[in-house]
This record gives structure tokens, C-alpha cells and sequence, in this order.
């Protein structure tokens, strides 16, 4: 959002930050799933509890938010995600292979679209580089 403010200097009509939880407890109740804060009529905060054992799925859980009163159209929403680029740095505290392994690793993990299972023509990624 603060991307968006600074490159655009707009602000959209409706904004929500979004977080998700991941609970202490292997399941949590549909009843439980979301709690929407208003904080003023132009932005809400969300957030989402899923149990460890649990495959979190935004659009569903955002369905849940439908029956506490929220309405949105997902088809008309934007995710605003973030993506790291890890790079080994030059001079690291580690040994230089497991910087490399490191990065190797967090390369195959899944981005964020595909674990939360959001819309990917939703997305609007703003990515960063990492040195570790």
C-alpha cells in the first residue's frame, strides 16, 4: 500500500490489510476463521486464523466474511503481496555453501499466490532483494 501510495500518489476507494494467523491448535472453527475490524469507512482489517494443520485458502475464508456483513467482489479486488529475492552476499557470516543452499531452498519453496490460493490474475507482487 505504501508502494502504491508512493509510485501512484493514489489511494484506492477501499482498503483492507489482511493478516493471516496460524493458531496453536490443529484446526480452527469456521466460527473462529475471521474477525473484520473497521477502521475507518475507507479501511478494514481482517484477519484470518487457520490451524497448524490446516492448507489455508483466502477466497474461502473470504466467503466466511460475507456472512459477518462484509461484502466485496473478489473479481474486482487486488492482492498487494510481497516477494523476496534472496541472494548470497559477497561477504557472509556463514560458510559460502550454506548461504547458497539457503538460497537454493527458498527458491523451490511456494510463492505466496499458490500457498494462500488467492486468484494469481489478482495479484500485484512488489518484490525486494535480500543479500544473506
Amino acid at each position: 500500500m505504501l508502494h502504491s501510495l508512493k509510485h501512484y500518489k493514489v489511494l484506492h476507494e477501499r482498503n483492507v490489510v489482511l493478516t493471516i494467523e496460524t493458531a496453536d491448535m490443529p484446526r480452527v472453527s469456521e466460527d473462529d476463521r475471521v474477525r473484520i475490524e473497521a477502521i475507518s469507512p475507507s479501511f478494514s482489517k481482517v484477519a484470518i486464523r487457520y490451524g497448524f494443520m490446516e492448507s489455508p485458502n483466502v477466497p474461502k475464508a473470504l466467503a466466511l466474511a460475507r456472512k459477518l456483513g462484509w461484502t466485496f467482489d473478489i473479481m474486482s479486488t487486488s492482492f498487494f503481496l510481497s516477494r523476496r529475492n534472496l541472494r548470497p552476499a559477497a561477504r557472509a557470516g556463514a560458510a559460502w555453501w550454506l548461504d547458497r543452499l539457503f538460497v537454493a531452498l527458498a527458491r523451490g519453496a511456494n510463492d505466496a499466490t499458490s500457498y494462500f490460493q488467492i486468484p494469481s490474475e489478482r495479484v500485484v507482487e512488489i518484490g525486494t532483494r535480500v543479500n544473506v
